[in-house]
């Protein structure tokens, strides 16, 4: 394998925590729109992704394989409470 193929492969790695880090921020903002508007939708996606993309490490280490629907469903999870820790609990 490439380093070409290398980056393809991790990037395809990571692209379910971005895509549902960069969903939800969005959604948040949207549906709590007085409550988050001190919070910054940067600081916010930072968090939900981070969150996911740990989860999915986490997920590749305890199962052996990528891929695994209870990884993804951790994953969303992990997303929703960074989101409420970065928005409600920890305001800026």
């Amino acid at each position: 394998m490439g380093p070409i193929d290398s980056l393809w492969h991790l990037l395809n790695f990571f692209a379910p925590a971005l895509f549902v880090g960069g969903v939800s921020t969005v959604a948040a903002k949207l549906l709590w729109r007085r409550e988050l508007a001190a919070a910054g939708a940067r600081r916010l996606a930072v968090w939900a992704c981070s969150a996911g993309a740990l989860v999915l490490v986490g997920g590749l280490v305890a199962f052996g394989r990528d891929g695994r629907m209870a990884t993804y469903a951790l994953m969303v999870l992990a997303c929703a409470l960074a989101l409420w820790w970065a928005g409600f609990v920890r305001r800026p």
